[in-house]
């Protein structure tokens, strides 16, 4: 029971979230949270949603137009942990009258952090090397081996222009980098290139920054790949179904441009046997997030906006 007897309201929590966040969630709310850390499944979703007052989903979750129309309903907010929406149908949610939160800000600086990470492992064959020493085939130094490319002096390319973008690029000129970037709307400032074409034949890097969804499933395809450099190395921090995985895999292996580094996939946890093959490619499993500070603050973030919905305040965060 709440202050002054009144019923706490009910909240699920689809994973496991930081002990912090979880400890402030258990003051405010009766939480069901999930120990076990494991997927919870539509039945375990369609349950909560008919139970429970409030749930804080993550990406993995996906709450479509029967989900959200559940009948017996009890649900009126989702306060969604990460800044990306594109699981849940916002449209189906505000026909429902169910608002809808994310946390975009806590989660830029780590992410740009991660899309540096791969740009230098990938360039300079850090994941090539390190297999090649953990399975014993390092012979000692020589002049020629592994030999990689600088990041300074080469030209890195944005496609999307939000803040993980923007923070990318303030890094990348620290290593001396040239930065051009696309977006839907051209930004009025110096290094928009007219066209995403433009952009993937000039890049010596093309780093990917845009919302999933349909409109951007397969944006980076065979042709556009087909623009890009033999030299190029194509970074993938934004949502997987952006690039076609198939379409990679094959530029990569076939040598038509020199690397890759993903973070996202398209079948996530399943990543295309090609690229996994590939030793030019750089394959981390979505860590883009994963400080403990960062995923504090996305947890911070969501329970500010759950506290906000049923303080009867505008949610800091609403999407819909």
């Amino acid at each position: 029971m709440g202050e002054g007897g009144a019923e706490r309201p009910r909240l699920f929590v689809t994973r496991r979230l930081p002990e912090a966040v979880e400890a402030r969630l258990a003051k405010r709310f009766s939480v069901t949270f999930n120990p076990e850390d494991e997927p919870r499944s539509r039945d375990a979703l369609e349950a909560a949603i008919r139970g429970h007052d409030a749930i804080l989903p993550t990406i993995t979750d996906r709450f479509d137009s029967a989900l959200l129309t559940t009948p017996g309903r009890r649900a009126r907010v989702l306060a969604n942990f990460g800044a990306g929406v594109e699981h849940i149908d916002l449209a189906a949610a505000s026909g429902a009258g169910i608002a809808v939160a994310n946390t975009p800000d806590a989660l830029t600086d780590a992410t740009a952090d991660i899309a540096i990470l791969l740009m230098l492992m990938a360039s300079r064959r850090a994941g090539e090397g390190e297999r090649e020493l953990r399975t014993g085939r390092w012979t000692g130094w020589r002049p020629t081996h592994l030999m990689g490319q600088a990041l300074g002096g080469r030209t890195l390319g944005l496609v999307g222009y939000g803040r993980i973008a923007r923070a990318t690029g303030r890094r990348a000129e620290v290593f001396g980098m040239r930065v051009l970037h696309h977006s839907r709307k051209p930004s009025g400032e110096p290094g928009y290139a007219p066209s995403l074409e433009t952009l993937a034949a000039e890049a010596d890097i093309l780093s990917l920054h845009t919302p999933g969804g349909v409109e951007t499933r397969h944006l980076v395809d065979a042709g556009l790949i087909g623009r890009m450099k033999p030299t190029a190395i194509l970074i993938n921090t934004a949502r997987g179904p952006v690039v076609d995985e198939a379409a990679l895999a094959a530029a990569v292996r076939e040598g038509r441009i020199a690397a890759a580094g993903l973070d996202v996939y398209e079948r996530e946890p399943s990543v295309h046997p090609d690229l996994v093959a590939c030793e030019n490619a750089v394959l981390l499993p979505h860590l883009g997030s994963a400080t403990v500070e960062t995923r504090t603050a996305m947890g911070m973030q969501a329970a500010d906006n759950l506290e906000a919905f049923f303080d009867g305040r505008n949610l800091p965060n609403r999407v819909a």
